[in-house]
């Protein structure tokens, strides 16, 4: 439906930054806001707040490992879901040694399914929110990564 795409270079080693990142209770308590209610490396459930001013409340994200290679790359299913409204995603990141040490970090992402109140959104709309939450997402992971 709507595909993303980009590259993130974190200035820590590829171990460190694959094992943190195929953790999905440490990424759920990288989103900006979220309220956490499960966190174990195979599944993250919690609610955060929508970015799409027609949606009020909040969303219930689901994020589940469906794949793992360990230190290579890592698959989530990510699930949201609100009253009158939901949405997939699917992600994938791979990892490799990047300039002096550090992380390259490829990652894609699929928006496979929207229902409700999504399907009315238009396509660039949905781009444009999705492009921002996951830039909000990379700052707060590359903050808490590299903090130590």
């Amino acid at each position: 439906m709507i595909h993303f795409e980009g590259d993130k270079i974190i200035p820590l080693p590829v171990a460190e930054v694959a094992a943190k990142l195929s953790d999905a209770g440490f990424l759920a308590n990288c989103v900006p806001d979220a309220q956490v209610s499960e966190a174990t490396p195979d599944r993250a459930v919690g609610k955060i707040k929508p970015k799409l001013s027609f949606l009020t409340g909040s969303l219930t994200l689901d994020a589940t490992v469906t794949a793992r290679d360990s230190g290579k790359s890592v698959a989530y299913k990510i699930d949201t879901k609100t009253m009158g409204a939901s949405s997939t995603v699917e992600t994938k990141l791979e990892f490799k040694d990047g300039e002096g040490g550090g992380t390259l970090i490829h990652w894609t992402g699929e928006l496979v399914a929207v229902t409700g109140l999504l399907k009315m959104v238009p396509k660039g709309l949905l781009e444009g929110t999705a492009k921002k939450v996951i830039d909000d997402v990379w700052t707060a992971v590359a903050a808490r990564l590299t903090a130590g």
